[in-house]
């Protein structure tokens, strides 16, 4: 049989357009430029950039995937369930697979040089990131917390393909492009204790080290604390945001608490959807969150509340005492 006949399922599977979902992480960005900055563009012209904006980062992604799971195929031989993926099993040719990568990457990196210059550059950091993670000798994804930093950095770099469509002359403030690192840091810190806990129950404690090498140095103690580190990190970098652009967004914080606390919960919970981000939007609680902390941010960017701007910006309080 041809190869559309029998096998392009398995050329379209590594590609994984079920993970474009997490492309939800360039509306932020696109929020921010509209809030921070004075753009003026049409309907049509939003509307036209955008679609090819979106287009052009599902199609870089999905060339990082193709080179993530043919270069772990060895890995995933390892893992409980990831050992019947196409590559994994053997099912996939180099030639194709190569030839699939350099495709998507062209078309991606294409499309992105017609929205402007901030949005392509971004996008070949976007695509050398891919590479970094994945080949050897950088590889960084077999470093012990260096893996979890590398693959977070698609976070920020999101958030400025979505600020490029709106404002092509200016960057994110950079305490948002570390809040969005270090969340997304812990984002995947949280998917790697689900992953690690998964396959020492499956296959023991040495399971997770002949999965991924950077798992031979994690430890169940270690995933909680780093898991820890980033949301600590996260919620600095967002209160500095919040305090220097619009003070009452302060009032949003017991919502961040509150989804970085159940996140962590579900990454605990064995056969979570911590494992598998692009089923996150399955979990009603988590999607109620998400739907909260963005109404409340709404709602405080557009209410003054006065005793909070008076509570942030005042130095002291002067007692008067007859």
């Amino acid at each position: 049989m041809s190869l559309t006949d029998k096998h392009l399922k398995n050329y379209i599977s590594i590609a994984r357009p079920d993970h474009w979902v997490k492309h939800v992480f360039i509306l932020p960005g696109v929020l921010g430029a509209f809030a921070l900055t004075s753009p003026n563009p049409s309907i049509s012209e939003f509307t036209f950039y955008f679609c090819i904006s979106l287009s052009s980062a599902c199609l870089i992604a999905s060339a990082n995937y193709v080179i993530n799971e043919w270069l772990d195929a060895e890995f995933d031989r390892n893992h409980p369930e990831k050992a019947s993926r196409a590559a994994a099993a053997g099912l996939l040719k180099p030639s194709w697979v190569y030839f699939e990568y350099i495709v998507l990457a062209i078309f991606g990196l294409g499309l992105s040089y017609f929205v402007n210059t901030v949005f392509f550059l971004t996008s070949l950091v976007f695509l050398i990131s891919g590479v970094t993670y994945n080949v050897r000798p950088f590889r960084t994804k077999d470093r012990v917390y260096i893996d979890v930093i590398s693959e977070s950095i698609n976070n920020p770099i999101r958030l400025i393909l979505g600020w490029s469509i709106i404002s092509a002359s200016t960057i994110p403030p950079v305490s948002l492009i570390i809040s969005y690192w270090t969340g997304g840091a812990f984002l995947m810190a949280a998917k790697r204790l689900s992953e690690y806990s998964f396959i020492v129950g499956e296959r023991g404690p040495s399971g997770p080290g002949m999965y991924r090498r950077s798992f031979a140095y994690y430890s169940d103690t270690s995933l909680k604390i780093s898991c820890f580190v980033y949301a600590l990190s996260c919620s600095f970098f967002i209160a500095v945001f919040f305090v220097k652009y619009r003070a009452e967004l302060i009032l949003s914080f017991p919502i961040i608490v509150a989804l970085f606390g159940y996140y962590l919960l579900l990454s605990m919970r064995p056969m979570s959807f911590a494992q598998k981000p692009e089923l996150l939007h399955r979990d009603l609680k988590l999607v109620s969150l998400v739907i909260a902390l963005a109404t409340a941010i709404t709602l405080l960017a557009l209410i003054d509340v006065p005793f909070v701007e008076y509570v942030v910006r005042s130095r002291f309080v002067e007692l008067r005492i007859d």
